[in-house]
C-alpha cells in the first residue's frame, strides 16, 4: 500500500470514529434530556406549549 493510500484510509477511519462518537453523544444526551423532562413533568412543571393543561 502506498503512503498516499495509507493517509487516505487513516483520514476516513478517523472521520468515521469522530462521526460515530458524535452520534453516540447525541443519542446519550437525548435520553438524558427526556429523563429530565419526565422528572419535571412528574413534579408538576408543564410546558408552555402544552395546550391541554390550559383549559
Amino acid at each position: 500500500m502506498s503512503v498516499h493510500a495509507l493517509y487516505v484510509t487513516a483520514a476516513y477511519a478517523i472521520t468515521a470514529v469522530v462521526l460515530a462518537g458524535l452520534i453516540g453523544w447525541i443519542l446519550f444526551d437525548q435520553r438524558a434530556r427526556k429523563r429530565d423532562l419526565a422528572e419535571l413533568e412528574a413534579s408538576g412543571v408543564r410546558r408552555r406549549s402544552d395546550k391541554a393543561g390550559k383549559l
